[in-house]
């Protein structure tokens, strides 16, 4: 799924308090085996279970909010055959998906994703869904933190890449917030609904990120 803008926390794990004070180290986790719960000031990030399915297609199957990525599942069943494939690609390094899960909340809203282009993970792409209720509250920001800094400090990251519609002012700008910079626009690159659309492609070096960023972050490990 392309980015679109847009708890019930778990207790935190003895030992894990210490990580608060820094970002957390590539060497410290492997997420490959699960990821971890990412506790920030206004949600909760974790691994999709089958039990969301329902509540993702009710949040992201909209016209509104899928006008400008690939097309979602279809149906609640089609989310948890979604979820199966996200645990199999995490558990062979290919990819990581979280939830969003507002402090609140039991349900998510919404879900980001991080897909290896290259063999090392050093090139990594992340898109992001959230349901439209939620555009202006707060979790888009918090969320993307949390998801950059994993990307960067447990995976081992060195570019993130993004991309978004022409069209799609509203993603632009929720990139630009992330300190995304603009590099190229890739003409024809998204088919949708019989259409090729032109997007934009963004990035976020590891390095620009650092300079700016020292993100806190409760991780509960599995």
């Amino acid at each position: 799924m392309e980015q679109q803008t847009v708890g019930n926390g778990a207790p935190i794990a003895p030992g894990v308090q210490a990580l608060m004070a820094r970002p957390f180290e590539s060497a410290s986790i492997d997420w490959r085996h699960g990821l971890p719960v990412l506790r920030g000031s206004v949600v909760t990030l974790r691994e999709p279970r089958l039990s969301d399915a329902a509540a993702l297609w009710s949040m992201l199957a909209s016209t509104e909010v899928s006008r400008f990525m690939a097309t979602p599942p279809s149906s609640v069943e089609g989310f948890e055959r979604f979820i199966g494939w996200t645990i199999a690609e995490r558990a062979a390094g290919n990819y990581a998906c979280f939830v969003v899960v507002p402090h609140g909340r039991e349900q998510p809203i919404g879900l980001f994703q991080l897909r290896r282009l290259d063999a090392s993970f050093e090139t990594a792409e992340w898109g992001f869904a959230l349901g439209s209720d939620f555009w202006s509250s707060g979790a888009y920001a918090d969320a993307a933190e949390m998801v950059i800094e994993f990307a960067f400090a447990a995976v081992g990251a060195h570019r993130l890449e993004a991309r978004t519609a022409v069209a799609n002012g509203r993603g632009s700008g929720a990139l630009r917030k992330m300190g995304a910079t603009r590099e190229a626009i890739l003409e024809g690159s998204l088919e949708k609904d019989g259409q090729r659309l032109d997007q934009v492609l963004w990035t976020i070096q590891d390095l620009d990120w650092r300079r700016a960023h020292r993100v806190p972050l409760d991780v509960v490990l599995h």
